[in-house]
C-alpha cells in the first residue's frame, strides 16, 4: 500500500502490526496475537477519523492515488466482449485514452475512457491519462459510431488534463476538445460519464457532456488543477490547500450546484482500499443511470442533455 502525506501516522500503526506478524511467523514459539489485533483496531479507528472529513486538498491526494482503479480496471471487471478501437483516422492512436465496443449486462455499448497505466513504463505509454488532439478524435470517431448504431455511450473519466505539450498545440488541441464536446451534445443516444478519479479541465469536459454523469466519492471535477489555480492567483503553488477549497471541486459540492447527478460511495480509505467494492458501486451506478435513460428518443436525450448544461449555475455559489 502506498500511504498518502497524511496517512504517515496510520502507516506507522499499520507498519508496526505487519512486524509483529513477521516476527511471529518466523518464530513459531511466539504468540502476538492480541497485540497485532490491538494495533489494527487502533488503525481502524484512525482510519474512519482521516476520511470522516477529508478536505478538499486531502480529496485531491486521494483522487489521485496510483493505486486506484483505472479506466482499464473497469473495462475488464464491468464490461464483456470488449473490443478495442484504434486511431482517429487521421493522425495517429492515443494511448492515453482506450475505447471500443463492448457489452455491458447484455446490452451493446461503446465505452471510452481516460487511463492513466499502473507503473512506470505503462504511465509513459499512456502519457499519464493526458490525451493529445489524435485522442479526443478517436473518441470523436468512436461516439459517431455509437450514434450510428444507435449504441450507448459510456466514458470513464479520469485525467489531469488535456496534454499541454507544443506537438499537440500545433495539432490543434483546443479544436480537437471542442469538437469532442460538441459531439457529446448532438449524439442522439444515452451519454452516461463516471469520474472515477481526477476529472481535469477541458480533458474532462470533452467526455463528460453526459445526459448523467455520476462521480466516486473521493475525486473532484474543475476547471484547473489547485497547484496551476493557486499558480495563477497568487504566483505560489504552495497555496493549492487554499486553491482546491475555492474551486469547489468535490463531488459533495459539485451535486450541491447541479454539475453532477449521483455520487458513488466508496470503501473507506478510498477506492485503492476496495478495488473490488469500487468496481461493483460503478457497475451498479452505470446499470441505474442507463435504466433512467433507456426508451427516450433521441431527440428527447440531445434537448434533455444540452438543457442541463444551460441550467448549470442556476444554483449559485452559495448552493
Amino acid at each position: 500500500m502506498n500511504y498518502l502525506e497524511f496517512e504517515k501516522p496510520l502507516a506507522e500503526i499499520e507498519g508496526k502490526a505487519e512486524e509483529l506478524r513477521a516476527m511471529a511467523r518466523s518464530n513459531t514459539g511466539m504468540d502476538v496475537t492480541k497485540e497485532a489485533e490491538q494495533l489494527d483496531r487502533k488503525a481502524d479507528q484512525l482510519l474512519k477519523d482521516l476520511y470522516k472529513d477529508l478536505t478538499p486538498w486531502r480529496k485531491c491526494q486521494v483522487a489521485r492515488h496510483p493505486e486506484r482503479p483505472h479506466s482499464k480496471d473497469y473495462i475488464e471487471a464491468l464490461f464483456q466482449e470488449y473490443t478495442p478501437l484504434a486511431g482517429d483516422r487521421g493522425f495517429s492512436d492515443d494511448h492515453a485514452v482506450m475505447g471500443g465496443l463492448a457489452r455491458f449486462n447484455d446490452t451493446p455499448v461503446m465505452v471510452i475512457g481516460h487511463e492513466k497505466g499502473n507503473d512506470t513504463k505503462s504511465r509513459i505509454e499512456r502519457n499519464f491519462g493526458m490525451a493529445r488532439p489524435e485522442g479526443y478524435r478517436k473518441a470523436v470517431r468512436l461516439m459517431d459510431m455509437a450514434h450510428r448504431f444507435h449504441l450507448p455511450v459510456i466514458t470513464l473519466i479520469d485525467t489531469p488534463g488535456a496534454y499541454p505539450g507544443k506537438g499537440a498545440e500545433e495539432r490543434g488541441q483546443a479544436e480537437a476538445i471542442a469538437r469532442s464536446t460538441a459531439k457529446c451534445l448532438e449524439i442522439g443516444v444515452p451519454l452516461i460519464s463516471v469520474i472515477i478519479g481526477e476529472g481535469g479541465s477541458g480533458g474532462a469536459v470533452a467526455f463528460a457532456t453526459a445526459n448523467r454523469i455520476a462521480m466516486l466519492e473521493h475525486s473532484v471535477y474543475s476547471v484547473i488543477s489547485p497547484e496551476g489555480c493557486a499558480s495563477i492567483l497568487w504566483k505560489d503553488a504552495e497555496k493549492m490547500r487554499e486553491a482546491a477549497e475555492a474551486l469547489r471541486l468535490t463531488a459533495q459540492d459539485l451535486q450541491k450546484l447541479g454539475v453532477i447527478d449521483r455520487i458513488v460511495k466508496e470503501p473507506l480509505g478510498g477506492a485503492q482500499r476496495g478495488r473490488k467494492e469500487t468496481i461493483e458501486a460503478v457497475g451498479k451506478a452505470i446499470e441505474t443511470m442507463l435504466k433512467e435513460l433507456s426508451g427516450k428518443k433521441p431527440e428527447a436525450l440531445i434537448r434533455d442533455r444540452r438543457q442541463k448544461f444551460l441550467d448549470m449555475g442556476s444554483k449559485g455559489l452559495a448552493a
